[in-house]
């Protein structure tokens, strides 16, 4: 028999809640809010990609702990004027700073869904769980891995690689490790990168409790891309030396400049030498989504872990890390930690086991597949993969408009969406022409107009554009060109005087 559910909201309760008394102002207000952040998106060209926090606003976030409430539409109203205009602007078209996505209003109002649900996904019988079920299906689908590969949404790919490194560690010195720890082996376990990865990598090995020291850093060849040979020649000295080889982490995208590793001959050396293979593919992973990029990831499919974000080029709001591993029942024994308030059932609340808290260190996790889900179902992998192919268009335009012009040089190849360049100073001797070239990017940031960052390339300081947001044009490229020469001439001026 089923028990009476409420039809009518009861009244007379005196218990607190934070519930609005008036819905209908709430509702009001909310209407407003949301139309605001809309507003914001459509009209983001007309407004700077950043701009200096004033000190009158940033003394503003100096008060005390509020005992007393504050009417929703005059916190709205602190938002609107000393938050949102400071952000650091990447959903602009103008932001090449880094390598994060623009976000989308489907997004948007696909986040506001889940905050309104509050949903925790750490587990039980819910569709929320589900849903990140089909995501994880739709990534086994991406990259060619089998139904028995497992996936999580974590907060991005510095935790999914990490989580790869400990699972990796588990496969080289079995589940007792999780009791007994890395001293009761007589196993030293090492790893492998490229010298031009991820700095995440190295905390991945940090946190791990293998230490820095475990971890090689190989250098890399002309295109910026891991050294084979070398990378062969170090799992073969420390195989003499007693050591065990247990992970290599080849990069699909590096940071500095976009590279991709040869991901197949690494995998032919990982499967001969029998260690693990994992992708860092923060960004470039999602390339598989751009039939005349995808083929250059091929090996990607042979990994045994892939750590992606759909937060980049998948542009889905931050935050939307994935991690994807060939070895389901791997990964659960690496993490799965049974406890009497987890209890698992056949039916009801608790069903439904194993929880996606069982994949990974997180009990309390949000909804990110819902913001995920609504991206890729609205738009579809074939425009998201257009937005991808377009922003690496856009890098070649980039390459290009340097290559032609005198007062600029390239310093890298340019592999995918990253491009590296500098401000020439011919005959400046006013600073050296690293120094103008940090100065041309922070006067660039300045501005609103544009926002690059810097990197260092073959020693080099080199002003570094991002391409990523699905937002950024032609227009924006022309502008960035513009002002680095109008800038660096600037420079050029002042030493002549």
């Amino acid at each position: 028999m089923q028990p009476e559910i409420l039809a009518e909201v009861p009244t007379g309760l005196t218990k607190a809640t934070l519930d609005p008394a008036d819905w209908t102002e709430l509702r009001a207000q909310s209407h407003l809010m949301l139309d605001d952040m809309l507003n914001y998106i459509e009209d983001i060209r007309t407004r700077p990609v950043w701009q200096p926090i004033p000190q009158s606003v940033r003394s503003t976030f100096h008060e005390g702990v509020p005992a007393q409430p504050t009417a929703l539409t005059e916190v709205h109203e602190i938002f609107m004027q000393n938050i949102l205009p400071y952000s650091a602007g990447n959903i602009h078209p103008g932001f090449m700073g880094w390598v994060q996505g623009g976000g989308t209003p489907v997004g948007m109002v696909a986040e506001m869904l889940a905050a309104g649900l509050n949903a925790n996904v750490g587990g039980r019988d819910q569709m929320p769980v589900e849903l990140e079920k089909q995501v994880v299906q739709w990534v086994r689908e991406l990259f060619d891995f089998p139904e028995t590969a497992s996936g999580l949404f974590v907060t991005g790919t510095s935790m999914a690689n990490l989580i790869s490194v400990l699972v990796a560690r588990t496969s080289a010195l079995g589940v007792k490790v999780r009791e007994k720890g890395l001293t009761a082996s007589d196993k030293r376990l090492v790893a492998y990168t490229s010298s031009g990865a991820h700095g995440c990598i190295a905390q991945a090995i940090d946190l791990s409790g293998l230490g820095t020291h475990a971890l090689r850093l190989i250098p890399m060849n002309d295109d910026f891309q891991m050294n084979l040979n070398a990378l062969q020649h170090a799992i073969v000295e420390d195989r003499a030396a007693g050591l065990t080889p247990f992970f290599i982490a080849a990069t699909a995208g590096t940071v500095d400049v976009g590279a991709i590793d040869n991901l197949d001959a690494i995998a032919d050396i990982a499967q001969k030498e029998k260690i693990w293979f994992h992708i860092d593919g923060a960004y470039g992973a999602l390339a598989i989504l751009a039939p005349e990029i995808a083929p250059r990831l091929t090996g990607i499919q042979r990994a045994d872990s892939i750590a992606f974000d759909f937060h980049k080029w998948g542009q889905v709001p931050y935050d939307a890390g994935f991690i994807l591993i060939r070895d389901g029942k791997l990964h659960h024994d690496t993490f799965a930690a049974p406890s009497s308030y987890l209890r698992r059932e056949t039916r009801g609340m608790a069903a439904g086991s194993p929880w996606p808290c069982d994949f990974g260190p997180d009990l309390s996790r949000g909804f990110r597949a819902l913001k995920t889900w609504f991206t890729i179902k609205v738009y579809g992998t074939d425009k998201i993969g257009s937005v991808i192919s377009d922003t690496c268009k856009l890098a070649q335009y980039l390459k290009k408009c340097v290559e032609i012009n005198s007062s600029l040089e390239l310093l890298a190849p340019v592999s995918l969406n990253i491009v590296c360049f500098r401000f020439r100073c011919n005959n400046s001797d006013l600073m050296n022409i690293d120094e103008i070239n940090a100065n041309i990017v922070l006067d660039l940031q300045e501005s609103g107009i544009v926002a690059p960052s810097t990197t260092t390339i073959n020693g080099c300081l080199a002003i570094r554009a991002a391409i990523v947001n699905h937002r950024t044009s032609t227009y924006e490229i022309d502008a960035l060109i513009k002002a680095t020469i109008d800038f660096g001439e600037v420079y050029l001026n002042r030493s002549h005087e």
